[in-house]
């Protein structure tokens, strides 16, 4: 199995005790898709070390450290994926509410335009005879339909695709800087649909509340916008970017894709099982003795539950290994999580991708790689698979008009 850049040797089976790589307590690796799904599913396993008895933010004081001013890290720290029920629930409840299967759905014409255009543009992007597809095409589609979502007008759109990298950058002045600028603009645009309602996500972001009235603060807003710039680029950018190198070195199974366009929905839910952007959850802690695959985990013990594993787990997916855009899994996949923390974006992701997936192959029917795949660059994060590029030769594109080729989807 491989985790970011590198291989690790993973065989599905007992819940392993290692040691810490980035220092600190043991972490135990749990690998088997029935252990994982127990563990990101049971709520005896907390995401915020705020939940254990003996409590402080250990997230939140990590952030400080590391030089993330105390004024701006809870913007980071208040993320979906860090907190727990009642917030996390609370929270959870109001944005659901407004990112609605309505609302997405209704995107799909623009994610459409969007990608067209996009594909369109890549020939000028060309340089010695070749494109890079995460710069051009997989981060600048998703980025530009979470702002078509939020309602950002186009001025504004370029600072979001500045801040949409910056993000997740480990340069704490980096993070300051944008943290800062994002959130001052952030207010402004609050402030701007609360005295001009539109039709979008913000505006419904605005206006959720629960039965006891309860709304989200301006701070819960912007964390919220930044949780979703965040998870809606970083995610679809990579499964783009992830399916269409896999594609391109299963040349069968692309034939396959081209021969029936129908296929493609499943094809995205069988490359996420074993491309998938995300490769392990984030930790988790345990708040009581929990037996997990035959293991005690003792109460403060933290779990790593490794999706790729999960994913890859023969005891679930006859020849796990092997891509084939024709499964039809018993098992679905935990490429986006499961339970209370399951991906809140998947559907908007899985849409994306369709629609990009399917442009990029129509349109350019000899796409090839630029370079051996064993030279592509991967980024040194052990908890995730993401390309820094993807040079490809485009190749002598199609008509115009089979660039906005359909996959139809049920309800799309």
């Amino acid at each position: 199995m491989t985790i970011g850049h590198t291989s690790y040797e993973y065989p599905p089976g007992d819940p392993v005790l290692v040691e810490d790589p980035y220092g600190g307590s043991p972490v135990w690796i749990v690998t088997r898709h029935d252990d994982v799904a127990a563990v990101v599913t049971d709520s005896r396993f907390v995401m915020n070390t705020q939940s254990l008895p003996e409590g402080g933010d250990w997230y939140l004081d990590m952030l400080v450290t590391l030089g993330v001013s105390k004024d701006l890290a809870p913007y980071l720290a208040g993320n979906l994926v860090h907190l727990d029920p009642p917030d996390h629930t609370r929270l959870r409840r109001l944005v659901t509410r407004a990112f609605s299967l309505r609302r997405i759905a209704a995107l799909r014409p623009r994610v459409q335009a969007t990608t067209d255009r996009l594909v369109d543009a890549l020939p000028g992007h060309a340089v010695d005879g070749a494109v890079d597809l995460i710069e051009h095409f997989a981060y600048p589609l998703p980025v530009t339909i979470i702002c078509e979502l939020l309602g950002v007008p186009e001025r504004d759109r370029p600072l979001w695709h500045v801040w949409s990298r910056d993000c997740t950058s480990t340069d704490p002045k980096v993070l300051n800087a944008m943290l800062a600028e994002m959130s001052a603009h952030m207010l402004g645009l609050i402030k701007r649909h609360q005295d001009d309602p539109a039709d979008d996500l913000l505006t419904a972001l605005i206006q959720a509340h629960d039965e006891d009235s309860d709304r989200l603060t301006d701070t819960e807003l912007i964390t919220m916008v930044l949780t979703l710039m965040v998870a809606g680029h970083e995610t679809t950018a990579h499964l783009i970017g992830n399916s269409t190198a896999a594609l391109l070195t299963h040349p069968e199974q692309l034939a396959l894709l081209r021969a029936d366009p129908a296929l493609v929905p499943g094809a995205v839910q069988e490359l996420l099982r074993l491309y998938g952007p995300a490769t392990a959850a984030q930790l988790r802690y345990a708040t009581e003795d929990i037996t997990v695959g035959g293991a005690t985990i003792r109460r403060g013990d933290r779990v790593q539950a490794v999706l790729a594993s999960a994913n890859r787990d023969p005891a679930h997916y006859p020849s796990p290994d092997t891509l084939d855009v024709t499964r039809a899994p018993r098992t679905p996949h935990l490429a986006y999580s499961r339970g209370s923390h399951y991906c809140l974006g998947a559907t908007l992701a899985n849409q994306e991708a369709e629609i990009a997936l399917t442009a990029l192959f129509t349109r350019f029917p000899d796409l090839a790689p630029a370079i051996p795949p064993e030279r592509l660059p991967w980024k040194p994060h052990p908890l995730t698979r993401q390309l820094v590029r993807l040079p490809l030769v485009l190749g002598e594109p199609a008509g115009e008009a089979s660039a906005s080729t359909h996959v139809t989807t049920p309800g799309g």
